[in-house]
């Protein structure tokens, strides 16, 4: 075709394109109620005392004050022509409580005067405070038309009054606030990648028995510093350098050590259904069981910088002109231990719970943080632990463990973080730049720590036949400023909280912290590392990160950040997890273990086979998705990292005509539940949806395959008993 015929055709098609779109141009927004119930409108309401010219509080001049004076009331609004929503995405209103915890409300809309319901979305409006809230017709599951508008009690009781102002359809003419952005392409496999998830990696330190009980939590661990020095027959415990180096009693009980803090903890377990991960002592000393005795006596060693409120005699270690205290006699406060004491030990929970494989304790954990003693546990252990008292403590402990019960579980070296990774403590207690020198590290051929204690591990096994580690336990804090174990912090603060959560994985992210830079960096990648380290050294090891923590629990963005990271723990291949420390029952961080443990309240939950799952920007749109071998459903949980709605199709191939999507929904909307939002079309090239902002969302496919790879199992894998018999315990 010639040039100039070529640009004549493509001008006129421009042009009738135009005046195509402008004959058919998009509604605009359409007002319900704003002061005054709008022309066509009326009221279909039920067990509700309903005021349309409510003067305060509104947002204008007059709001709509509804009362429920029953349980499942509703405040109905109704149209006799009902709307047309070609060109509108959303219904939009601003809504405020009296109840004292907020109104627990649900939202849908009606085609017809008495059917075609939508989806139904839970909210609640909060207590004194007008909060605008979007319901999206993506969402509602695209209705055709709009005949009703119903805000419906979801508490099944009547409640206190609640006020709606300024209730409109939004089209999508109504500009950049209104219409979602277009979200990143979302790509599921569910042929490619198929991996087992282990549940084990939903696991948290310390749990309460609710929590456990609402989860299905599948492991509990005892740890942290104070179980370094637990004496399992007194039932006291150092508390180091968190508390004035002070022997504190667990419990009040006289009945010891049967009713001992540890055996009231695995009890606690049992009857969730939960399997116990403890922590047994290393260090070589246990407390004496003195009840508020002193690691560093003031009488005995004069004046400190400060000192027990409680117990004044119990001092921090320093002299009032802040130097430490040094020479101290280690038996002051505690007991020398060998490998028997924990062999007995072990014995005493095998006797009373029954060995690891018959439902006793599955998992043990060779001591919490050895390579901090020599500061959280100055009092007994002044130096830094080197190359070879690690491994020597290792084999003398393992053995004790693995020759009580051959079908337990050990996980080690249980390091507190990075530095620890690399080198021993004893060099890096050393002053100045001891980086550049290193001699224990460099006595040891220069091989990082743990890549040398796995080698140290394997050589044993294969001159004595013998495991005496299952788990790689590293401990994990992300370093970035304020996002550990911190509250939410600014907007800067928690960006930069959910791009960290890219160090366990991704070899193109460069730590935001002091890591970039030192040997290692700039990018953890933590777990592809771990898995390096375990395939060159010791083959067979599995994964475990005892501790970590994104922080702000108490925030949507600490639940957005926990639940990324456990999808990075399924994707990646983490075999078990413990989150330190537990969120509270109804803080977000829990709602995020939910959305994977218990999205529906009925224990529903994420599969356990991994799938390939792919986000064209994982920094906007996260996602994950798995097969669940009970019952062959789909499941797909989208996290929208970014303060505005994003609109993505999850494009899933081999999905059969007529599959529908149920979608569940933890969000900033509503704090306090996870909502279920019915079910949408999944087929014809996967689900449209919108993704609100600060959201998680979890679609669940039913009947995708009939068949799928297994998960693993929790129980200790029967392989390893082949290769553990009863040893002698090795003492020093």
């Amino acid at each position: 075709m010639p040039h100039l015929l070529r640009r004549a055709l493509a001008t006129a098609l421009l042009l009738a394109a135009v005046l195509t779109s402008a004959s058919h141009a998009a509604p605009a927004d359409q007002t319900i109620y704003a002061d005054a119930l709008a022309s066509g409108w009326e009221s279909w309401s039920w067990s509700s005392t309903v005021d349309f010219a409510n003067a305060s509080p509104a947002r204008g001049s007059a709001s709509i004050a509804a009362t429920f004076t029953a349980a499942w009331a509703g405040l109905s609004l109704r149209t006799a022509v009902p709307v047309n929503t070609n060109g509108l995405i959303a219904v939009r209103f601003w809504a405020r409580g009296e109840a004292p915890s907020g109104n627990a409300l649900r939202f849908n809309v009606y085609s017809t005067d008495s059917g075609g319901a939508s989806a139904e979305i839970d909210f609640t409006a909060p207590a004194g405070a007008w909060q605008q809230f979007t319901m999206t017709l993506a969402t509602l599951g695209h209705p055709a038309a709009i005949a009703r508008v119903n805000i419906q009690d979801r508490s099944g009781a009547a409640q206190a009054a609640f006020y709606v102002d300024d209730l409109e359809l939004i089209s999508g003419a109504a500009g950049p606030t209104a219409t979602p952005a277009g979200g990143p392409a979302l790509n599921v496999d569910i042929s490619a990648d198929r991996a087992p998830i282990s549940p084990l990696i939903y696991g948290i330190n310390f749990a309460d028995e609710a929590l456990a009980a609402d989860l299905d939590l599948p492991v509990r661990r005892w740890g942290g510093n104070a179980t370094t020095r637990y004496n399992w027959l007194t039932d006291v415990a150092s508390r180091g350098s968190d508390w004035y180096f002070e022997n504190i009693k667990e419990t009040d009980s006289t009945n010891l050590p049967a009713d001992s803090a540890v055996n009231r903890f695995i009890e606690q377990d049992r009857r969730t259904g939960t399997k116990s991960l403890i922590t047994v002592p290393l260090i070589g000393y246990v407390s004496n069981g003195t009840h508020k005795g002193c690691g560093f006596s003031v009488q005995k060693y004069g004046p400190q910088q400060s000192t027990d409120p409680y117990a004044p005699d119990c001092g921090n270690g320093k002299t009032v002109g802040g130097s430490e205290i040094h020479g101290n006699d280690p038996l002051d406060a505690s007991i020398a231990i060998t490998g028997t004491f924990v062999r007995a030990w072990v014995d005493a929970l095998k006797a009373r719970y029954g060995a690891a494989l018959a439902g006793g304790v599955a998992f043990y954990n060779l001591d919490n943080e050895p390579d901090l003693w020599n500061s959280t546990h100055r009092d007994v252990f002044p130096n830094g632990l080197t190359y070879d008292g690690m491994l020597t403590r290792t084999l003398i402990y393992a053995a004790a463990v693995n020759s009580a019960d051959p079908s337990a579980q050990t996980l080690g070296p249980v390091s507190w973080g990075w530095v620890g990774y690399w080198n021993s403590a004893a060099d890096a207690a050393l002053p100045g730049d001891w980086w550049n020198t290193r001699p224990d590290r460099r006595a040891h051929g220069d091989v990082p720590l743990v890549p040398w204690y796995l080698q140290q591990l394997r050589a044993h096994e294969q001159r004595s036949g013998l495991r005496l580690l299952d788990y790689l336990d590293l401990h994990y804090y992300p370093q970035a400023a304020g996002v550990s174990l911190s509250g939410a912090g600014g907007a800067a603060t928690q960006a930069l909280r959910l791009r960290s959560t890219r160090s366990l994985w991704d070899a193109t992210y460069a730590d935001e912290s002091w890591i970039n830079g030192t040997e290692g960096g700039p990018a953890v990648r933590l777990i592809p590392r771990m898995r390096e380290w375990v395939a060159a050294n010791y083959p067979g090891t599995k994964l475990a990160i005892t501790e970590y923590n994104w922080g702000a629990l108490d925030h949507i963005n600490g639940a957005l950040a926990q639940a990324d990271v456990l999808g990075i723990f399924g994707r990646e291949g983490v075999d078990l997890a413990t989150l330190w420390a537990p969120p509270g029952n109804t803080q977000p961080g829990a709602f995020a273990f939910r959305m994977y443990l218990n999205y529906d309240g009925a224990g529903g939950k994420f599969g356990d086979t991994r799938v390939r799952a792919v986000s064209g920007d994982q920094e906007k749109l996260s996602i994950y998705a798995a097969l669940r071998g009970n019952d062959g459903a789909l499941t797909i949980m989208v996290i929208n990292k970014t303060g505005g709605t994003l609109t993505s199709r999850v494009q899933i191939g081999g999905l059969g005509a007529g599959a529908n999507a149920q979608v569940y929904r933890y969000s900033a909307a509503n704090l306090s539940a996870i909502t279920s939002l019915g079910a949408v079309p999944a087929s014809h090239g996967g689900p449209q949806l919108d993704f609100p902002a600060n959201s998680i969302t979890l679609l669940v496919i039913s009947n995708v395959a009939a068949t799928v790879t297994p998960g693993p199992s929790p129980t200790p894998d029967p392989a390893n008993l082949t290769k553990r018999a009863w040893v002698p315990v090795v003492t020093r």
